[in-house]
Formats: C-alpha cells, structure tokens, sequence
C-alpha cells in the first residue's frame, strides 16, 4: 500500500525528490527513455514502475497528469511525468512496456 497522499502534482514531485529519493527525471522519447540528468538511456525492460499518482486541473477536470515513480535495474531512481490531453512530449506507448510492480 503506497503511504502518499498528494494534493497537487508538484507536491508529488517534490516529496518524491526529496523525501523518496526518486532524484532522476525520466523522459519517454521516439526510441527509450532517458534519464535527464545522467543522460543514461533506457528501454522498458531495464525500468520498473513503482507507484503511480493522478492529478486533475484545479480550473479544468480534463487536464490531467499522472507521475510514475521509476527504478532502473542499475539502482536509478526517478520521476516520469506525463500530461493527458492533445498534446503530450512524451512517447505513451513506450511508458506503456514499462513493467509495474504490483502492490
């Protein structure tokens, strides 16, 4: 069971950060993931999700954001961040061959 509790998005990315230790951003390109401050690239099978957490917009319910707290096999730590709505920078169907921990 996940001990969170999170009212915003980045309360969530900064109590992952700072509290958790989930220090790397993560970013879903055309072809892996990469870790943007290492600048180690991933692909899925190397990656675990941890724990999700979803968040609505405060003036528009259908702007919606999820965080995934990630491990790398090599002990790496880190967030992704993913927008839902028309226009998102991230690959969706790279996250989606992430494997996730079951709780």
């Amino acid at each position: 069971m996940d001990k969170h509790s999170f009212d915003t998005l980045s309360q969530a990315v900064n109590t992952l950060t700072q509290e958790d230790g989930y220090k790397e951003d993560f970013e879903a390109n055309e072809t892996c993931i990469k870790a943007l401050y290492s600048k180690k690239e991933y692909q899925p099978s190397d990656l675990k999700i941890t724990a999700s957490y979803r968040f609505e917009g405060m003036t528009n319910p259908s702007d919606e954001s999820i965080v995934f707290t990630i491990e790398a096999k090599d002990g790496t730590k880190g967030t992704l961040v993913m927008s839902y709505g028309s226009s998102t920078a991230q690959n969706e169907e790279l996250i989606q061959q992430i494997p996730c921990e079951k709780n």
